[in-house]
């Protein structure tokens, strides 16, 4: 897999195109900011946008959704826990399990709340990484204080998901650089007073 990440915003979040090859297929993963950044992007790679990938609600990863699915003419996919709190349209419901294909990668959606009720991660084996939106980064974890977020369901998504990924296995969170499992096992202090 190929990525192209796009930061935007004043919370400097990651947005991600995600493709195999030139004039393939594409994906992009939480769109914040700048729809005509990842257009200019995609055009240049001549690539098919068939998807934009939500990990949660919050505006600063969807902010530029629904124009870049107007642009693009795309369907815009999210988690059915996250759509009272999106003020978006959505054109795919996701759940945990379903599986997505980019040309031949296939890619898992894991359902990680915590951080809002319906997160969830990107993950592909084949390409040894997830995209972890606001669940994980290198040195923490998403807050859980705002409106729809559970300390909970934040320590059950690591115990559960996020710690079961081999430490080979790279991260590309919402904001910040990626890392793999085992940079995140030895330094994100959160993650580590979870697992014990």
């Amino acid at each position: 897999m190929r990525i192209k990440r796009i930061v935007g915003g004043s919370l400097e979040s990651n947005g991600y195109i995600i493709f195999q090859k030139k004039g393939g297929s594409c994906y992009v993963v939480d769109p914040g900011y700048n729809a005509d950044r990842f257009v200019k992007q995609i055009d240049e790679e001549n690539l098919k946008l068939i998807g934009i990938l939500l990990t949660h609600h919050h505006y600063d990863h969807t902010g530029a959704a629904e124009r870049l699915r107007d642009l693009k003419e795309c369907p815009v996919y999210m988690h059915w826990g996250d759509l009272d709190m999106f003020k978006g349209k959505v054109d795919v419901v996701m759940e945990h399990g379903m599986k997505l294909d980019l040309d031949g990668e296939e890619i898992i959606v894991l359902h990680t709340p915590g951080h809002t009720e319906g997160g969830v991660c990107f993950f592909s084996e084949k390409g040894r990484l997830v995209f972890t939106g606001d669940t994980v980064f290198n040195v923490d974890l998403g807050r859980t204080d705002l409106k729809d977020g559970s300390e909970f369901k934040m320590e059950h998504s690591i115990r559960e998901i996020v710690n079961k990924w081999e430490n080979d296995m790279i991260i590309y969170p919402g904001h910040g650089d990626s890392c793999n499992m085992k940079f995140v096992r030895k330094n994100n202090q959160e993650f580590i007073n979870i697992i014990g």
